[in-house]
């Protein structure tokens, strides 16, 4: 195996953190933290990504090399995340002071050598930090969540073949770092193509017009984005609008599209004043999307809020509990957060548990991006409750660390438990798990902060990684049809020794792109393994030529140089 994993960006040197740091390099010649590896073992040339459900996706040139700044933290020994992924990462009590969610440590793979977790395509943590920079400051930490950074943006992994088994495909992708005895591992999934026909739609807007929505940015932002929601719709989808300020009101009862003028005028008519009584608002809401119920079609309330409940629910609890009931029925539930900063930790937890998406509009332009890009697709799920689990093989991996998905995290008994609810995936969603990996005989990268990696008593439950194989990428899901008690699909894929790159230079500019935007997200949050040092090189990295034909790229750059800036 080679370790030619160098690029010269202009005087600047793309190796680990761990690797320049022994090499008296200077500060910024470290590149950023965050790690990325995978691979499947019947890969036509190493470094390639491979594919369940579609071709494969040939690997382009590109040189990223993300290192590492410390360890991070672990539950109590023995204690596992909640099981229901919705649950975590939030206070009971809305009006606390947002919490930083501790960022994953390492983990001893002879310890435990599975990492599971439920799908998120969220992009309200990057909305946010986009709409804070626009504004001249940094996000609050405890809204940096690195998957949600990654999420945002779209990756060319091939989607599954129009007959394939499963309605995603999978593609891995892997390369060493500079220190050998260390992998960067990424698994990605792709949904399949949005249909050509969508399903007939009953959406139900749920509209805060109390007294803290009268900003520019939010209520008559909310009436954009819900003016613009209709030119992406059929004629005959049904739009029904519900208000909440202190007393609930329908404002428009199911109509369809067709009638754009009488739901424009509905809307026109929105006005803010009063307090806040989201729980009875959501109730009156769910009662309207059930007097249009559409068998096998998409029932859903969006709810457009600052995220300031002050009157009736104010437990994020008693309102998770509420709406996760209702999603039994058939009908999801999509936060839309509107203002500078919405109640993050609720609008989380709220989407989470209503089987939606979570997303921030902060301006015309971005409620014109979610509209045209992310309206459908987070309303057509393909696949529901989709948990990921990778199991390391303890004979090649010494120890593994995840980025991210902290509050996504299921117990690892619970990944075949068809109860639990996990993540949502609509027609044509990316989804991006980042890993950085210690192969056996190295050493974890140590800094000056940070807790110990997570170890303990050797795991002692049976193993399905192959032993010649690095690890085994489990993915199950169910239909979106499904009940709670139904059983779900698995699907597997695994990384073998001739899925490893020799270099960067066989990997493709994506994958640089991901774990560059990771690296920065870890800096944000303060993570202990972030390394703010390396900003230049996180700069050089997304400047790349390849990066500054695509829109979405274009406007990171713009923020990042802003947040550059805050950051010195």
């Amino acid at each position: 195996m080679k370790y030619s994993a160098w690029l010269a960006l202009g005087s600047v040197c793309l190796a680990p953190l761990a690797g320049c740091a022994n090499s008296g390099m200077g500060s910024d010649d470290a590149a950023p933290p965050g790690a990325e590896s995978g691979s499947n073992d019947n890969s036509a040339s190493a470094g390639k990504s491979s594919s369940i459900g579609g071709p494969s996706a040939s690997g382009g040139s590109g040189n990223l090399t993300i290192g590492t700044g410390a360890t991070g933290t672990a539950a109590p020994e023995g204690e596992e995340a909640p099981s229901d992924a919705s649950s975590a990462g939030a206070s009971a009590d809305p009006t606390a002071p947002p919490q930083v969610l501790p960022t994953n440590p390492f983990v001893i793979t002879e310890h435990d050598p599975l990492s599971t977790f439920a799908a998120d395509v969220d992009t309200a943590s990057y909305d946010i930090f986009t709409s804070s920079v626009a504004s001249g400051s940094l996000p609050p930490a405890a809204t940096v969540r690195l998957e949600e950074f990654v999420n945002y943006f779209h990756y060319d992994y091939a989607p599954p073949a129009a007959d394939a088994e499963h309605p995603f495909s999978i593609s891995l992708a892997a390369a060493p770092a500079l220190d050998p005895s260390t992998l960067l591992f990424r698994v990605g999934i792709r949904g399949r193509l949005p249909a050509v026909e969508k399903r007939a739609a009953n959406l139900v807007f749920l509209v805060d017009t109390s007294g803290s929505m009268a900003a520019a940015n939010k209520l008559p932002l909310v009436q954009y984005t819900l003016t613009q929601a209709l030119t992406a719709l059929d004629p005959t989808d049904k739009i029904s609008i519900v208000s909440y300020a202190g007393s609930t009101e329908v404002r428009l009862s199911p109509t369809p599209v067709l009638e754009s003028a009488t739901i424009e005028a509905a809307i026109a008519g929105l006005t803010s004043s009063g307090g806040t009584n989201g729980s009875s608002g959501i109730r009156l809401a769910y009662d309207q999307a059930r007097s249009a119920f559409l068998e096998g079609g998409i029932n859903h309330v969006l709810l457009c809020t600052d995220g300031d409940f002050n009157l009736g629910i104010t437990s994020n609890d008693e309102l998770v509990k509420l709406i996760a009931e209702e999603r039994e029925s058939g009908i999801t539930l999509t936060a839309l957060g509107y203002g500078s900063l919405p109640n993050d930790a609720m609008m989380e937890r709220v989407s989470n548990a209503g089987n939606g998406t979570y997303s921030v509009i902060y301006s015309q332009a971005a409620a014109d991006t979610y509209v045209k890009d992310r309206l459908l697709s987070s309303l057509d799920y393909i696949a529901k409750d989709l948990k990921l689990q990778v199991e390391f093989n303890p004979a090649k991996v010494y120890a593994y660390r995840l980025l991210g998905y902290e509050d996504r995290d299921i117990a690892d008994n619970d990944f075949r438990n068809d109860v639990v609810d996990a993540g949502e995936v609509g027609a044509g969603h990316r989804v991006t798990a980042l890993y950085q990996l210690v192969l056996a005989g190295g050493a974890i990268p140590t800094a000056s902060t940070g807790p110990a990696p997570q170890d303990g008593a050797p795991y002692s439950g049976p193993a399905e990684v192959g032993a010649e194989d690095y690890a085994l990428v489990k993915i199950r899901y169910k239909t979106p049809d499904a009940g709670t008690t139904d059983p779900a699909f698995e699907v597997s894929q695994t990384l073998g020794a001739q899925g490893v790159a020799d270099s960067w230079s066989d990997l493709d500019e994506d994958f640089q792109w991901a774990y560059a935007v990771a690296s920065f997200a870890e800096i944000l949050k303060g993570s202990p393994y972030a390394t703010p040092s390396a900003l230049n090189t996180i700069g050089n990295i997304v400047g790349q030529p390849f990066h500054t034909t695509i829109e979405e790229r274009k406007q990171f750059q713009t923020s990042f140089t802003k947040a550059k800036t805050l950051l010195r």
